[in-house]
């Protein structure tokens, strides 16, 4: 069900610090033109553990209102709280959405029976696809393949979202699951090798503007060019690797406002890239001739 190149969406801001709704809906038609396969609003990229709940349902809505079901919109609806992890799960499905990305608890650090017990309550009171996300650098726990294979068995979670960082933990999620449930990359710069042991895409940060070459380097993969793949992937990995010189999301915007896409700012408690940042990321986006 889910393959190919998910961009995770910033959530662009004006001067004031609301939403951009215009940018937004650019973002939204650039996705469109450069061939991703989906949209994914309010995950990490996102900001969304500043977004407001208001305006993280107002963030879900104008995507899939400008999307016109155009192209697939998985919509970011997790929380700590299994309780918020519902509304926000009922809420994408009432509006639209195709699809949710629904994180890990993070900072209560629930044992694995309560990963399971969180995801079993979200698939009880919602039917829709529901992609798992396991993402241990911000949530403080791992989500153990044997537990990926637990979650697999129930009806409507169809995938995960990998950002632990392990390729063999990939393998043997793929192991465990067989094509009970779609794995997709986490890690930019782990897209490759991951599709080489049987991911099938990515929810990608590099994808906000560099979405052709990104969703490029899977079709390659896909249909067999794997040269092609491997070119596209050494053109892509320093600047995978650039965009966490600081804490996501402060330099793919940073990197985007360089391009005249969208204001670089970024919500308390993170701040704007750091000059002596910023030099490095010049110098890799110009070797890339991207600026």
């Amino acid at each position: 069900m889910f393959k190919g190149s998910y961009v995770a969406l910033v959530t662009p801001f004006k001067k004031d610090g609301t939403i951009d709704e215009n940018k937004v809906r650019e973002l939204v038609n650039y996705h469109i033109e450069n061939g991703t396969s989906g949209i994914s609003p309010c995950g990490t990229t996102g900001e969304s553990p500043t977004l407001t709940y208001e305006e993280h349902k107002k963030m879900i809505k104008i995507v899939v209102e400008e999307a016109k079901g155009r192209i697939h919109i998985l919509a970011g609806a997790g929380s700590n709280s299994t309780r918020e992890a519902i509304e926000f799960t009922k809420f994408a499905k009432e509006v639209g959405a195709d699809s949710v990305l629904s994180v890990c608890p993070y900072y209560n650090k629930p044992t694995q029976e309560g990963i399971y017990a969180h995801y079993e309550a979200i698939s009880k009171e919602v039917d829709i696809p529901i992609v798992v996300y396991n993402v241990p650098g911000r949530s403080g726990v791992n989500i153990l393949p044997e537990t990926i294979a637990k979650l697999a068995e129930l009806k409507n979670i169809k995938g995960v979202k990998e950002a632990g960082g392990s390729v063999d933990q990939v393998c043997e999620i793929i192991d465990l699951c067989g094509d009970k449930i779609d794995v997709l990359s986490g890690d930019d710069a782990l897209t490759l090798p991951m599709l080489s042991v049987g991911a099938k895409g990515v929810v990608s940060v590099t994808a906000n503007f560099m979405a052709k070459e990104v969703s490029d380097m899977i079709k390659y993969f896909e249909n067999g060019e794997i040269k092609k793949a491997q070119e596209l992937h050494k053109k892509l990995f320093r600047v995978h690797k650039t965009m966490f010189i600081e804490t996501n999301p402060v330099p793919v915007k940073a990197t985007m406002e360089m391009l005249g896409k969208i204001s670089g700012d970024v919500r308390l408690p993170l701040v704007r890239l750091k000059d002596k940042n910023k030099e490095i990321l010049t110098k890799v986006l110009k070797n890339v001739e991207i600026i």
